[in-house]
């Protein structure tokens, strides 16, 4: 029986990690950065993740929702289970595990789920505020998540600090996500852009859907400059946590900010144009930030363009 219960363990443990590396491929090379169980655990939170997503994604463009909502319940149920230590399949009873072994609390997995569950109300954002909103109820706690399995030094006096400057990185990380994904969202009917901020230029939603935005160049690469400045912003701000990890992290986590913080690189040489191409790091350039991780010798926050000459906008 004990055998038993190792390989199905070893099996879960080895789903949760293929998963990860068919999905995450910037986190996928910073992982090897992470001692063994510390890896295993952060494939753990992200297959609860990306199940969580994934059932959101699904939904697509139907207009009944009661079997997502219902998908998405029982998906709160077994997060229940799993923080009273038990669970029903290969994602939640490692899960379990991961809680269990890095005392990873309840409040941002239930956060997580409560974040998904906006986009089934949700397609579009009026203000910045209420895309900060969405970006840490999907981000930030992924950040508090992750802070809880690499460890922080100092105790427990220092971990409010570290965990404020992780959820600023997982701000940071989803609106470059944001920026990266402007055309398959508008393909959903979806945009994460504030709309006040597209008027402010004169644009409209329907012209970031209809993929029109573009073609106003002046307006659409003003916009895209102020929300490059922004993420770069919270890169900045998450910066000082690095150094608050437990060392045996803080390379993977450098290598995490380093390595998608250059898709904002990317972005820009793609001159703004998000709709017909996605921009991502080459494996080339992956190897790149590895090596230089590897190294201690990776800039954490890239330097700015010069394409633009604003300054950055509040992060506020």
């Amino acid at each position: 029986m004990y055998k038993r219960a190792v390989l199905d363990m070893t099996a879960d443990a080895r789903y949760c990690e293929h998963l990860t590396r068919g999905h995450a491929r910037t986190f996928s090379i910073a992982s090897l950065f992470l001692p063994t169980e510390k890896r295993r655990a952060t494939f753990a939170l992200y297959a609860f993740c990306r199940v969580a997503d994934d059932l959101v994604d699904l939904a697509g463009g139907r207009s009944d929702r009661s079997g997502l909502e219902s998908a998405l319940s029982a998906h709160r149920k077994s997060l229940d289970e799993a923080l009273a230590g038990h669970g029903h399949n290969a994602v939640f009873r490692e899960l379990a595990w991961a809680i269990r072994r890095f005392d990873i609390p309840g409040a941002p997995l239930y956060e997580l789920l409560d974040g998904v569950t906006m986009d089934l109300s949700e397609s579009r954002w009026a203000t910045w505020n209420d895309l900060l909103a969405y970006c840490e109820g999907v981000a930030g706690c992924v950040g508090e998540m992750c802070a809880a399995v690499m460890g922080v030094r100092g105790g427990q006096a220092m971990r409010p600090v570290a965990v404020a400057h992780a959820r600023a990185l997982g701000v940071a990380m989803q609106l470059t996500n944001v920026l990266r994904d402007i055309g398959e969202d508008a393909k959903r009917g979806r945009v994460y852009l504030p709309i006040s901020e597209l008027a402010d230029v004169g644009l409209t939603p329907e012209q970031v859907i209809d993929g029109s935005a573009i073609k106003n160049t002046d307006a659409w690469h003003l916009m895209m400059r102020r929300q490059v400045s922004r993420a770069r912003h919270y890169y900045e701000v998450a910066a000082p946590g690095i150094p608050m990890l437990e060392k045996d992290a803080q390379r993977c986590a450098n290598a995490c900010a380093v390595g998608y913080s250059r898709i904002l690189d990317v972005i820009e040489r793609n001159n703004y144009d998000s709709f017909s191409r996605r921009a991502s790091l080459g494996w080339g350039e992956r190897a790149l930030v590895l090596g230089r991780c590897l190294v201690g010798n990776a800039s954490f926050v890239p330097a700015a363009s010069g394409r633009g000459t604003e300054q950055p906008v509040s992060a506020a």
